[in-house]
């Protein structure tokens, strides 16, 4: 599946924050663990990931700090801020306003019969 760039770049800053709030993490973990989430179907890359997390950053919703990890690479680690988790928690209010409309609205559609719309 083909996700719109626009639905994409709605959503990318609410999963990133998700999944930092889960702990302290780097680039290549939150790629595989945006991966995980939505079942193979978000397959993010580099391009798209960093200058969001330098966004984030910037905005004051992360922190990050440079460690080496076991495989003595050294890592940008990010952690999210109480800015972020506000934030984090204001998004996923207003994602749930959006889920709940169109959940309505595809039950609706799909108990008249009078339309022509199909869903697969």
């Amino acid at each position: 599946m083909n996700l719109s760039k626009d639905l994409m770049a709605a959503s990318s800053t609410p999963i990133v924050l998700g999944v930092i709030a889960e702990g302290e993490t780097y680039g290549y973990e939150i790629v595989k663990r945006v991966e995980e989430l939505s079942g193979g179907a978000l397959q993010w890359t580099d391009g798209m990931l960093y200058p969001l997390l330098h966004r984030l950053e910037k905005q004051g919703y992360l922190t990050s700090r440079w460690l080496v990890g076991e495989s003595n690479r050294k890592r940008k680690y990010y952690a999210i801020t109480d800015e972020g988790t506000a934030t984090l928690n204001e998004q996923r209010q207003q994602w749930q306003v959006i889920n709940n409309a169109l959940n309505q609205i595809w039950r609706d559609i799909t108990r008249n019969d009078d339309h022509d719309v199909q869903f697969v």
